[in-house]
């Protein structure tokens, strides 16, 4: 074997028994979800650069750039380290290798952190741009980033989803409120349409995959892979049961970017050693009332401080006070939905009931800037919350739909990742 292909052989060795490729492995079933590990790890954000409030996904071999922070509640830096790991559609880790999907390493400092500036609540914010000169990518679809101390990629802290895509197809999706099951009532139903002109798709019934997610909520995500019709270079994904989902209702909002007045949903705020507290107006149930438009950042949190020159070091974190003045409702839990929560459903966001006030109450550490949430009410046993019991389903409700479309070609061992799309209802 010659010089240079015994490098490259051993350079393949590397990236397929690295720890963190054997990590992968070991989790291959593991579905990622964005979220912290350990309570020291607050306000996860993926931004992507020039486009404000956009979903997770930058285009490959563009200019685009995604950059992902958080805070550590701490005094004093750690020393982390991120490593990339590539998925299907499903979310699940592919059979490509490192080498494959990336050029540079994998395994990179986390070196862009400063320290809050007089705040009551001490952390270090921590960001890192991707692509960048260490690491860039090489084939589309899902990432997920882990973050983890220095030399210790078996402990991760945090980790954090978001996408690449290329764009070969033109996606167009639509949103309507006369659905299969019901007309103008309580469901939105998505149908897609795409457009291959210029991208060669050899049986759009057994290669393609189309991912809808309403608001970033990954719990409500579908996957679908049976289109209705193809015509010529058409493929066209509609009336599918699978497309229809609750209309839900408007996010509620509340703002904290100051301590001198009680911003928007706000009734007081005092100080309590060590934390500022902010204590939300109590709300109601909203499933028997009428709808009622409200223009919202759907679910996302912007953080902001009223006259700092840097939000992201100079916002302080203030203990939030969540009350919903509603009867117990049996047969499930109800949580804090939105960015702020990941759209998870842990002990972290959940509603306790107290029966001395005869209302659900919750707390939460947040930091300053303006929020999007709702209830959401899980029943026992589902994986997927609903809105009906608390904030209600109402057809003019004005979501957000995300629509990935993936293509495995006959041969391929991943999810390429070949278009989007996004669509509004009630627009």
């Amino acid at each position: 074997m010659k010089p240079k292909y015994r490098l490259y052989a051993l350079l393949a060795a590397i990236a397929l028994w690295s720890p963190l490729t054997v990590l992968a492995q070991n989790f291959s079933n593991e579905v990622y979800e964005t979220r912290a590990f350990s309570d020291r790890f607050k306000t996860i954000r993926t931004d992507v650069e020039g486009r404000d409030l956009f979903p997770p996904i930058i285009e490959l071999n563009s200019n685009e750039h995604i950059t992902i922070s958080f805070d550590e509640m701490t005094e004093e830096a750690s020393y982390l380290q991120y490593s990339l790991i590539h998925c299907n559609a499903d979310w699940r880790p592919s059979a490509l290798s490192e080498l494959e999907y990336l050029d540079g390493f994998n395994t990179n400092p986390i070196e862009t952190f400063d320290y809050s500036i007089a705040t009551f609540a001490h952390y270090v914010h921590y960001s890192l741009t991707l692509p960048n000169e260490d690491v860039q990518f090489k084939a589309s679809g899902n990432y997920v980033l882990l973050v983890y101390p220095e030399n210790e990629p078996e402990q991760i802290l945090l980790q954090v989803c978001f996408s690449v895509y290329e764009n070969d197809i033109l996606v167009a999706p639509s949103v309507t409120s006369r659905t299969d099951i019901d007309y103008n009532s309580e469901h939105q139903q998505v149908s897609v349409s795409l457009n291959a002109n210029n991208y060669r798709i050899q049986n759009p019934y057994n290669e393609l995959k189309v991912s809808v997610t309403p608001n970033g909520r990954r719990d409500q995500e579908v996957i679908v892979t049976r289109p209705l019709r193809v015509q010529g270079n058409q493929v066209i994904f509609d009336h599918d049961r699978n497309l229809i989902f609750e209309a839900g209702n408007e996010f509620r909002r509340f703002e904290m970017v100051a301590t001198r007045y009680a911003g928007l949903g706000v009734s007081k705020i005092y100080h309590f050693d060590p934390y500022y507290h902010v204590v939300l107006t109590t709300t109601e149930p909203r499933a028997e009332t009428s709808y009622l438009y409200d223009k919202t950042q759907n679910g996302r949190f912007v953080i902001r401080q009223s006259g700092a020159n840097d939000s992201d070091t100079e916002a302080d974190y203030f203990v939030v006070h969540f009350t919903l003045d509603s009867d117990p409702i049996p047969g499930g839990k109800i949580y804090i939905d939105g960015e702020m929560t990941n759209h998870l459903y842990t002990p972290y966001n959940e509603m306790v009931y107290n029966p001395e006030t005869g209302q659900y109450e919750k707390t939460l550490l947040l930091k300053q800037g303006s929020y999007n949430y709702q209830y959401l009410f899980l029943p026992d046993g589902a994986s997927s919350a609903t809105a009906a019991p608390v904030e209600g389903n109402y057809y003019q409700t004005v979501n957000e739909y995300l629509v990935k479309v993936y293509h495995r070609a006959p041969g391929e061992r991943y999810d390429k990742l070949i278009g989007i799309g996004m669509t509004y209802s009630g627009r």
